[in-house]
């Protein structure tokens, strides 16, 4: 009972240790808020034996295809009539699948919430580590939260809903739903898009990540759906060797702060062959991120594909080797894009965005190093060095409100080694094609591109000679 007292005050101050994050428009997330204590999962009390394999589970579905053990939510009380709370019954699946040893490496355990039933669970972290490095979430059912803020336990963080924290081969499959029921968080007078030209009332505004994996390794997630998250979809933070697959996120273009994918100091990431149309970002990389492969993405309506923000509060962040490949961004705000706040240090470098072909984007190719939520951001000296990016193979159409390429680099740290390959984007409307936008970029084209981005200014920026940039 003492080593278990000590477990929970070290989860404590973990917990209480501020991590970088990612600024929302609206409010920001200090993390020492981020986790409550009581939705820490206990060691398991007695419960149910492994059940047989339910009908409505195909061991297909299970990540190395073989299973050993399989535990059926409903053998643990749960109910499934979208509206009991399902919470202790889904925390002692967990609790005893993550106590159970796996008899072979290469089978699995298996939690397993059925087909045909619907689940309400309140804000829950599922704890590691496990006794097995192979622990799969078959999601046939529905999955939803409590129905907006109002339903929402008092004692209960509004931050997250969903977290694992500290596991090591967890995957969730299987095609069910998850949904996260986030109409009436939208609808909160704080949110951005709800006051006049833009402004927001007074009151609460935390609004919960639906899906948080924090601190875990060898992350697999595929064939879910999910949509309408109050925030985030999915966040990853401090996590290392992730594999998304065959993801489907739908939320409305309107709905505030809903990026699909956020990442935030974590590294292997795939993401691959999914579908994301949301009112944020469908993917965002944040500080921290290296070796990260997007590829066969289609995103939108959306903000785009994002490396940012970064640099928020002077802060350093270095991103690196990143590719964004064979996708389609469509209907959004944004196309493929790096932005930075005055005043930060660190890099990014390493990045290639490649095959992608652009439907009515309004910015399809944009550099922003003065990213600024507010009007009231004042000019700073030092920034996070943006170099070796490269845009190959870029087509489609832009739409005309803005240009077709902006790079918009620091006055003191320029952008250099943009280079521009095979571009040609073409107005959605209209004959006229508006000239590219360059400030302190340094770049070139390899080949002729459409439009011209003869704005690139040439070789390498003397100033850098004159300042201690951080390449990270």
């Amino acid at each position: 009972m003492a080593s278990f007292s000590l477990v929970l005050i070290w989860v404590f101050f973990l917990f209480y240790i501020p991590i970088q994050c990612r600024l929302l428009s609206y409010n920001t997330k200090p993390h020492h808020h981020l986790l409550a204590i009581s939705r820490i999962s206990l060691p398991p009390s007695p419960a149910p034996e492994a059940a047989a394999v339910s009908p409505s589970y195909n061991a297909h579905d299970s990540i190395n295809n073989k299973v050993s053990t399989v535990f059926n939510v409903l053998s643990f009380g749960a109910v499934g009539d979208g509206v009991s709370d399902e919470t202790q019954a889904f925390k002692m699946a967990w609790d005893t699948a993550c106590q159970t040893e796996q008899q072979q490496q290469e089978e699995a355990i298996v939690i397993l919430v059925p087909r045909s039933y619907s689940f309400m669970i309140q804000s829950t972290i599922f704890t590691g580590p496990c006794k097995s490095s192979n622990i799969s979430f078959q999601i046939d059912g529905t999955l939803m939260p409590p129905d907006g803020p109002d339903s929402w336990p008092r004692n209960i963080t509004k931050r997250q809903w969903l977290v694992f924290y500290r596991v090591n081969g967890v995957a969730l499959l299987g095609g069910g739903l998850i949904d996260g029921r986030g109409q009436k968080w939208w609808d909160l007078p704080c949110k951005p898009h709800k006051g006049v030209n833009g402004t927001t009332a007074p009151g609460p505004c935390d609004s919960p990540v639906a899906i948080r994996f924090f601190m875990s390794s060898n992350v697999t997630v595929r064939g879910i759906r999910v949509m309408n998250s109050p925030q985030f979809h999915f966040r990853f933070d401090g996590c290392q060797n992730v594999h998304v697959e065959s993801l489907s996120i739908k939320s409305p273009s309107m709905s505030p702060n809903t990026d699909g994918i956020h990442i935030e100091n974590t590294n292997n990431v795939r993401i691959h062959n999914s579908l994301i149309a949301n009112g944020d970002d469908c993917v965002s990389i944040g500080a921290g991120c290296y070796n990260v492969d997007i590829k066969n993405l289609t995103c939108g309506p959306s903000h785009g594909i994002s490396i940012g923000s970064l640099g928020m509060r002077n802060s350093r962040a270095c991103v690196s080797n990143i590719t964004v490949s064979d996708s389609i961004i469509k209907h959004s705000d944004n196309g493929v894009r790096i932005k930075t706040w005055q005043g930060g240090s660190g890099a990014v470098s390493g990045v290639k965005f490649h095959n992608i072909h652009m439907d009515t984007v309004r910015n399809p190719i944009i550099v922003d190093q003065y990213y600024c939520s507010t009007k009231s951001c004042q000019n700073q000296t030092s920034a996070v060095h943006v170099s070796d990016i490269v845009y190959s193979n870029i087509k489609g159409t832009y739409d005309i409100r803005s240009p077709a390429i902006h790079f918009s680099c620091s006055d003191s740290v320029p952008c250099t080694n943009l280079t521009l390959s095979e571009i040609e984007l073409l107005p959605a409307k209209g004959e006229f094609m508006s000239n590219p936008i360059c400030w302190n970029a340094y770049g070139i084209m390899e080949t002729l591109s459409i439009p011209p981005a003869f704005c690139l200014l040439d070789g390498n920026p003397l100033v850098m000679q004159d300042r201690d940039v951080d390449q990270c």
